[in-house]
């Protein structure tokens, strides 16, 4: 039995030691020490095998809870193991608030930094871009931290890590004063929103939507800050929703025009949603269904065009398919290894059931990714190596470099790590 897996079950490892260090100093001693490649996980909810060795694989959730905190300048300083849930009620009972957030909440800060995790958002840059200063265990074993005030170039060749810099163990984010949202959810053509594409994503604070298989119709939400009054969430029923699609798919997989009336007319009957709440009570949605993932990063311009090939390709050659495709923006920020690395994003995300083979969907869409210049989501399902990389990313060689000096020995280089930044000859 694997002693480490996935959240979607797709990856798995038997490495010689699963370490769970309590201190930086244990952390240190097993970076020094310990079976290598040295691995490091948060909550596994990456779809690459970023964690698995046959080494060491480490734990960092004992290095978590806040640290400390500044009102004045609205900074919290926490450990990096820290799960997002846990860290927005950290924040909100120092009246401190994330900027923005993405819809899943069980990653560790640090496993949400290391892969470019975000939210939505035209204007709003993914977590990384909320760092501060940083504080992490080299390859050495060396304690090292960089902030943005004293080294800010350093900052930004480690600001998306990969896991293969160094550890984090504490992280000071810059966050906003406790706020509240107004979220909106309707659906509305495909056609239309396709054709408003930007109006639309750009026209609100946040804004994403979704698109079901076989349905002609998305579901487009926005949320704005309001100083309205907080009513109450309703009921989500996202995976009552799923159960549907799966077995809509089932039963009519062969036969769209069925499919496709049946979907778009209960879509049409979904009640709008209208509400406010605080910050930390409308960015996540529950996600119990496990899937696989695919999710690229194209420059915003290229959006339209790529999401309607990637339905048209979808529905033509994959009937099997119902989780519903994303669609988000995010803003360009300065993080060398950032997909959003100076250019607002849209980003795409296709999904797959975790109990299915997700290989031929995703590999029939990514060369449409590629195609329009998409970068890959660094946790999700990509076949890019080294070499596609370092064309994709303008300082690429720099972050390479900085890398090297921080993990000389390759202490934390494993088979998948040296593939993707091309080091496997």
């Amino acid at each position: 039995m694997a002693d480490w897996k996935n959240w979607s079950g797709m990856h798995a490892a038997q490495p010689k030691l699963m370490a769970r260090p309590q201190t930086i100093e244990q952390l240190q001693d097993v970076v020094q020490t310990a079976p290598g490649p040295v691995r490091v996980t948060g909550s596994g909810h990456s779809f690459t095998q970023l964690v698995p060795s046959d080494g060491t694989i480490v734990s960092v959730n004992a290095l978590s809870g806040l640290k400390g905190h500044d009102s004045s300048a609205c900074t919290a300083t926490v450990g990096a193991g820290t799960r997002l849930g846990e860290l927005t009620q950290i924040l909100h009972s120092i009246d401190q608030a994330l900027a923005n957030m993405g819809d899943i909440d069980q990653q560790t800060l640090a496993g949400a930094l290391g892969t470019a995790t975000h939210g939505t958002g035209s204007t709003l840059g993914a977590y990384h871009t909320l760092v501060e200063d940083v504080e992490f265990v080299d390859g050495k074993g060396a304690i090292r931290r960089y902030s943005k005030a004293d080294n800010a170039e350093m900052l930004q060749a480690i600001g998306v890590a990969l896991g293969c810099f160094g550890i984090l163990t504490q992280v000071t984010l810059k966050n906003m004063q406790s706020y509240r949202l107004h979220k909106r959810r309707y659906v509305l053509p495909i056609s239309d929103m396709l054709a408003n594409f930007f109006p639309m994503m750009q026209g609100h604070r946040s804004a994403e939507f979704f698109y079901v298989p076989f349905s002609s119709s998305a579901i487009f939400v926005s949320s704005d800050l309001t100083d309205e009054p907080a009513t109450s969430r309703p009921p989500e029923e996202d995976e009552d929703g799923l159960k549907t699609l799966k077995m809509l798919r089932t039963y009519l997989r062969y036969i769209p025009w069925a499919r496709r009336k049946l979907i778009a007319g209960a879509l049409r009957k979904m009640p709008r949603e209208d509400y406010v709440e605080e910050w930390l009570k409308v960015y996540t949605s529950d996600r119990r269904t496990r899937f696989n993932e695919m999710e690229y990063h194209v420059p915003i311009e290229e959006g339209p065009k790529a999401i309607a090939e990637i339905i048209a390709l979808g529905e033509k050659h994959f009937p099997e398919v119902y989780f519903p495709l994303e669609v988000r923006t995010v803003a360009a920020d300065e993080m060398w290894l950032s997909p959003f690395y100076k250019r607002p994003t849209c980003s795409i995300a296709v999904h797959h059931d975790a109990l299915e083979d997700p290989y031929p969907y995703f590999a029939a869409i990514e060369p449409i990714f590629k195609r329009h210049g998409g970068r890959p989501h660094w946790g999700k399902m990509h076949t890019l190596t080294g070499a596609d990389l370092a064309r994709l990313y303008p300082r690429w060689k720099d972050a390479m470099d900085v890398r090297r000096e921080l993990d000389p020995d390759n202490r934390f280089v494993s088979p998948y790590i040296a593939r993707l930044i091309g080091l496997d000859g």
